[in-house]
């Protein structure tokens, strides 16, 4: 009998058109599967707690598959280990393997998210964190993108934050929460925001949407009211811009101990 392993999985988004297995172009699930093939000869499919965009990172992204047992035992260390030795050198790195109960699914048993939006708010150029974050050159205001955030906080018809292509059932989703935090950047009056955003699960380019919008508050173009105004239309056309997937990163997936 099979044994399904659990993965947690850190990369680079710019590389790949995606996570979902697409024919004649680089995706996270080929460059596994491949790897788990190359490294076992078991040819396998991964199963994601949720799919990401091409240029989308994740630091803490969950996949599952079912691998027959190796001709000699191996530990988790050892297993992720191996995989990792026919990824590189590309950005894809398993950092945890763990063997699960045989009927743990990867996207159903998830009880959230957390994705993490980063923005650096300075002039200059990026040379270290460009294809990492993305770059806002006018100023933003802080409070002001903290007061417009709370009236995206509960339930509610996320319709104006919804991609055109969205596959969702229903625009109805809960959000946990949206927390957003500064810090100095470069020690020369440069700012990083982080966009943390949480909740059971999100919409088509849902939180791109959110910051992009929020972003128009924070630099002084719409109030927290005009935000609100958005979500109340239930309609894409009434949002804000969609931040790029550079700044995007999946930080983790939550389940029941």
């Amino acid at each position: 009998m099979p044994t399904r392993w659990k993965f947690t999985i850190e990369y680079h988004g710019a590389p790949f058109a995606g996570w979902q297995r697409q024919d004649d172009v680089p995706t996270v699930q080929n460059a596994i599967e491949q790897a788990i093939l190359s490294f076992s000869g078991q040819k396998v499919t991964l199963h994601v707690a949720g799919r990401t965009d091409a240029g989308v990172h994740a630091k803490g992204q969950i996949a599952h598959a079912d691998l027959e047992d190796f001709s000699k035992p191996m530990q988790p260390f050892e297993v992720a280990k191996a995989i990792n030795a026919y990824l590189r050198p590309q950005p894809v790195s398993i950092i945890l393997a763990e063997p699960v109960a045989p009927d743990f699914e990867s996207r159903y048993h998830a009880k959230g998210k957390l994705y993490r939006y980063r923005v650096i708010n300075r002039y200059p150029f990026l040379a270290i964190d460009k294809g990492l974050a993305w770059h806002v050159r006018k100023p933003l205001d802080a409070q002001e993108m903290r007061k417009a955030a709370g009236y995206l906080i509960g339930h509610h018809d996320f319709s104006t934050f919804r991609d055109a292509e969205c596959q969702a059932a229903s625009p109805v989703k809960t959000l946990d929460r949206i927390e957003i935090t500064e810090r100095d950047y470069d020690g020369a009056g440069g700012r990083e925001f982080h966009f943390d955003v949480s909740g059971r699960s999100f919409l088509h380019h849902m939180v791109r949407n959110i910051v992009g919008t929020l972003s128009l508050v924070g630099e002084g173009k719409w109030t927290p009211e005009d935000l609100k105004t958005a979500l109340d239309a239930r309609d894409r056309r009434r949002g804000g811009p969609t931040a790029p997937a550079e700044g995007l990163y999946l930080m983790k997936v939550f389940y029941d101990e």
